[in-house]
């Protein structure tokens, strides 16, 4: 499925950058040095579809949520940014990075049980192959945090929960070891930090490249309402769906009645309200505003 199929619009030119790919949030761009623009927008996706309407600023929020992040996991594990010296056109949601040999595989923890590994866990009592104890429910926590990986699918599918093995299949018994002693590591680092501020860090998606001497650094965005679902602490009630830091808003107006669409039809969604559109744009700046501290 093409770009434009999703709904994808054409990439801007920037002067100078030579655009590559456009994903459902990001474009990326090669500059004359070989380095990479990676390019936040404010598109926003829902159900494998890329919604007409934007949510304003997302982007500049996804990136200066992921910068705040980097920096503070910088002694675990190195990084690909190199600059947020940008074009004038982009600054503020956008940064310069290395290019890599990317890891074929997602790279998710999970602290708590939900989303597709509460499916998952429904119909075998296990999440990637990780047998759990009877009884948990949507929001359980778990007894220990689980490396619970998935291939990356192309644009427009779905990523696919696989096994440990599947993975260390793919990338080799080494090179697996060391994507879920860091995924691990990553999370753990970070749940605490999101816990300090009265945030629970559910589980979180990471993505990881290598560079020519074989180490591995961390890449694309991270820690951010895009790749991880945060949930209000105090709020917290397990057997039921929580309140979220993410674009949960948007997934419910498009199912209700309101919408008027119809999931199944293999039509786009419609256009959102102002209201649901003013309503994720806050609780994306929320997320930022509690973990950072920092006024957006």
């Amino acid at each position: 499925m093409s770009a434009g199929d999703l709904g994808i619009p054409p990439a801007p030119a920037i002067e100078g950058a030579e655009h590559l790919h456009s994903g459902k949030v990001r474009d990326l761009y090669r500059l004359p040095g070989g380095e990479l623009l990676m390019v936040a927008s404010d598109r926003i996706s829902a159900y494998d579809f890329v919604l007409a309407t934007t949510i304003p600023d997302k982007g500049a929020v996804l990136t200066q949520m992921s910068l705040w992040w980097f920096e503070r996991l910088a002694d675990l594990v190195p990084n690909h940014v190199l600059s947020v010296d940008v074009p004038a056109e982009v600054k503020g949601r956008a940064v310069v990075c290395e290019s890599l040999a990317m890891f074929p595989v997602e790279c998710v923890a999970r602290g708590y049980l939900t989303g597709s590994g509460l499916l998952d866990y429904r119909a075998t009592g296990e999440v990637c192959g990780i047998a759990l104890p009877a009884g948990l429910e949507d929001g359980s926590r778990l007894p220990e945090p689980l490396f619970t990986p998935a291939t990356k699918a192309a644009l427009g599918d779905h990523d696919e929960n696989v096994s440990y093995d599947a993975v260390a299949g793919v990338v080799g018994a080494e090179a697996a070891g060391r994507l879920r002693d860091l995924t691990l590591r990553v999370y753990a680092a970070a749940e605490e930090m999101s816990r300090e501020r009265g945030i629970i860090l559910a589980d979180t998606k990471l993505e990881f490249g290598s560079r020519p001497d074989g180490a591995v650094v961390l890449a694309d965005e991270v820690l951010t309402p895009d790749s991880s679902r945060f949930w209000p602490a105090d709020e917290w009630r397990p057997g039921r769906p929580q309140a979220s830091y993410d674009k949960q808003i948007v997934r419910d107006w498009l199912t209700s009645p309101a919408s008027g669409w119809d999931r199944a039809s293999g039509e786009p969604p419609p256009p959102l309200p102002d209201e649901v559109v003013e309503r994720t744009r806050s609780r994306y700046i929320e997320a930022y505003e509690r973990l950072t501290g920092r006024t957006f």
